[in-house]
């Protein structure tokens, strides 16, 4: 195999399009997703460099562990990729193909990785890729076993589609259940909702501002500018890295928190502590999240937050606050790239109000039916990652020889998904 070196020149047409491909875009599959939109030159991220014919297989040369490898397909084209690939080329004696599976499999992966240097974003040369050696049988072997993969995986990789469908459908039930549960779906007397995220409510329900039921609170970040305020550190401090413990709507309550801040620091800064049971909600790089305070904690300026008073149950408002992400993200969060919440729409957010025991029956009722489809859904993944691991390890003993591909039978892949 050989190294394509060619990138884009700097003096290309501004106006030249084509589809920009970045290690995101590559799935554990090994296949592309191509971008919808097509990308000028001249708007092009810095990266957008390299270029990759139809039939070559592109490495990523950078957090090489992510096993970002694929093979580009023959039907789009031009395709430009991060120069943080590496672009392959079968030659004569090898068919491309072959060549695709060889790059998948665990032998290949685990020299890439062995040669990365780096800690937090392993790398290697792309060089030193396309010297790797690479034991190859006859070319017509290398059909032969290019055959039986490409109609073996696709097997594989159309349960796997399947699986994501259920996924996909699962998400959408418990989102729905959410929505119905704090909706007070389980009354019949109902009346149109003045609320933008629900279309009914009980009629014995009322419909309130959430300022008159919560105080309304924020957070900032002492001044790095003096060190003595970053010493003795030991009040939890929520920033947007805690939002990835509740991205999935499992986790309610947050007890850990990666930074913590001082007491000095608390009194030197806009920051408050906020009592435990305190709703909090990011309302920038990861907009629309939410969460509620397992400890007395702060926030930093990313947050907004709501004691509740009370006719108002945290966990209640945490399921009003999640059953209306979608209107929160669609109707008032600004920008392209990283949205924001501002604060004064946030100030004018308005919840369904029934009495506090029927919130506490419908928390946990939330909670009931959320624990059912998640036990489903970690079900469904799990017999995902069975099929990507059979799908890995077929490739692996298919390109190394492990077995005669012409009298090879996988009509067992699928045994031990559902065990």
């Amino acid at each position: 195999m050989r190294i394509n070196r060619r990138t884009l020149p700097e003096d290309t047409d501004p106006s030249f399009r084509f589809r920009y491909i970045d290690i995101s875009a590559v799935d554990s599959l090994g296949k592309i997703k191509v971008p919808k939109k097509d990308t000028l030159f001249a708007e092009a991220p810095s990266r957008a460099r390299r270029i990759a014919p139809p039939g070559s297989v592109v490495v990523s040369t950078v957090r090489t562990y992510l096993r970002a490898i694929a093979t580009v397909p023959p039907t789009h084209e031009p395709l430009v990729f991060s120069t943080g690939f590496a672009v392959l080329e079968a030659m004569p004696q090898i068919d491309n193909r072959f060549l695709g599976y060889y790059c998948q499999a665990q032998p290949f992966v685990s020299e890439v990785v062995a040669r990365s240097t780096g800690v937090s974003y392993p790398a290697i040369n792309p060089g030193e890729i396309g010297n790797l050696p690479i034991h190859l049988p006859a070319l017509d072997v290398q059909r032969r076993i290019a055959d039986f993969l490409d109609a073996e995986t696709a097997r594989i990789d159309k349960l796997v589609a399947t699986l994501q469908r259920e996924l996909d459908l699962l998400v959408e039930r418990r989102v729905a259940g959410v929505a119905a549960a704090v909706s007070g779906s389980t009354h019949t007397d109902r009346r149109s909702s003045t609320l933008a995220w629900l279309e009914s409510v009980p009629t014995a329900w009322q419909e309130v501002r959430l300022g008159l039921l919560a105080r309304m609170g924020s957070g900032h970040t002492p001044s790095r500018s003096h060190p003595e305020w970053w010493t003795d550190c030991s009040i939890p401090w929520i920033t947007t890295g805690e939002v990835k413990q509740v991205r999935d709507d499992r986790v309610e309550d947050l007890y850990e928190t990666r930074e913590k801040i001082s007491e000095l620091g608390l009194v030197h800064s806009a920051a408050e502590l906020h009592p435990r049971g305190t709703v909090f909600l990011c309302r920038t790089a990861s907009a629309g999240y939410s969460g509620v305070m397992g400890l007395d904690m702060a926030t930093s300026q990313d947050f907004v937050t709501w004691t509740c008073g009370p006719r108002l149950l945290p966990h209640f408002l945490l399921w009003c606050l999640r059953a209306m992400r979608p209107d929160l993200l669609g109707r008032l969060a600004m920008g392209s790239t990283h949205k924001t919440i501002y604060v004064p729409d946030l100030q004018m957010l308005r919840i369904p109000l029934p009495p506090t025991d029927e919130q506490e029956k419908i928390v946990h009722t939330v909670r009931r039916q959320n624990a059912r489809i998640d036990t489903l859904t970690d079900r469904v993944r799990r017999q995902q990652e069975l099929l990507r691991e059979r799908r890995q390890a077929l490739i692996t003993a298919a390109v190394t020889g492990q077995f005669d591909v012409s009298t090879a039978s996988i009509r067992n892949i699928t045994d031990g998904v559902n065990a």
